[in-house]
């Protein structure tokens, strides 16, 4: 995922605010060495009014990229570190009781920011997972039966690691679903783990985004009005049926259990309008879809075992699908 620069001056309107979004990517770069396609897809998760997984092993500056794109887009942002002894009200907030007052008060949890980071959100029950369910859905929080709404922009970015399940609760599919993108992040190349090091050797401190000279070069004013033109981004009744027929195929795949749902289908028919919007264009091709198949779809489709155990990935899947469903001209 790269788009490419939108090389006009900016007018103002939807011009400006592409410019504005486009910037984000030098500006994080100042932190993050090598995560432009993470960042690229933070962005399109906040076009779409999304949420994010980010599946990483620990130290590829997961933290850092989400504190550098706040700072960015000049949002607030919070961290909580999910734990099996996490509780809901530790997230959503609770009612506190004021002894000057005789009278219950509501104190707002970490969840009331722009930008949350559920780091490690595997590591707690499905009890305190559930807690997020209404906030990324509804984008509001309940307690003691009274609704109260969050931020917007609001986004929640979760993190899971890889490679270690020993006391970890898997997300159930319905909650997986509930993530517009899940956003592999890798181990930098050679090079690029070079750069950080250099960074480190030269002063580089990630708790200090400031004196790093990470700027904000965007507003939630942009965004709302990037959000504006992604929504009227033309999508032609072919591509719309070309996005149907890709997730339709998923769910007659022989190495699936589950397939892709009508809701994975409108999230990649929306990342696909949003990506195209990004690289300059008001109406979405077939690429566009396919740049996005594998973000949107790869955490709602479910492995058989057998396929499993023979090295079949969701990605794999996905690309084959990809390859098989014809493209409309």
């Amino acid at each position: 995922m790269d788009p490419t620069t939108d090389n006009a001056a900016p007018t103002g309107g939807p011009a400006a605010a592409r410019a504005a979004l486009e910037a984000l990517r030098a500006e994080i770069a100042k932190a993050v060495v090598g995560q432009d396609p993470a960042v690229t897809g933070l962005v399109v998760a906040l076009l779409c009014r999304g949420h994010v997984l980010l599946e990483g092993v620990p130290g590829v500056a997961k933290t850092l990229l989400i504190r550098s794109l706040a700072a960015a887009l000049e949002l607030d942002t919070k961290r909580v570190q999910f734990t099996p002894d996490l509780m809901p009200s530790d997230v959503t907030g609770s009612l506190v009781y004021d002894a000057r007052t005789a009278e219950f008060s509501f104190q707002p949890g970490p969840v009331f920011t722009n930008l949350l980071l559920a780091d490690e959100i595997n590591r707690t029950p499905p009890k305190t997972q559930s807690s997020l369910l209404e906030a990324m859905e509804e984008r509001q929080v309940t307690v003691d039966g009274t609704p109260r709404a969050l931020p917007d922009p609001f986004l929640v970015a979760a993190t899971q690691n890889p490679v270690e399940y020993e006391g970890t609760y898997p997300l159930p599919e319905a909650q997986l679903d509930r993530f517009l993108l899940k956003l592999t992040i890798p181990l930098p190349s050679r090079q690029d783990e070079i750069d950080v090091l250099t960074r480190h050797a030269q002063g580089f401190d990630p708790r200090d985004l400031r004196a790093a000279g990470v700027r904000p070069v965007a507003t939630a004013a942009d965004l709302e009005a990037a959000r504006r033109a992604v929504a009227a981004t033309t999508v032609s009744p072919e591509i719309t049926a070309y996005v149907v027929d890709v997730c339709r195929a998923t769910r007659e795949s022989p190495s699936l259990t589950l397939g892709v749902s009508p809701r994975g289908a409108t999230a990649l028919l929306a990342t696909a309008r949003a990506w195209a919007w990004l690289t300059g264009r008001d109406y979405v091709i077939p690429d566009d879809v396919k740049a996005l198949a594998l973000p949107t779809l790869r955490h709602r489709i479910q492995l058989r075992p057998e396929a499993e155990m023979e090295g079949v990935t969701a990605d794999s899947v996905i690309n084959a699908v990809l390859s098989h469903v014809p493209v409309p001209r």
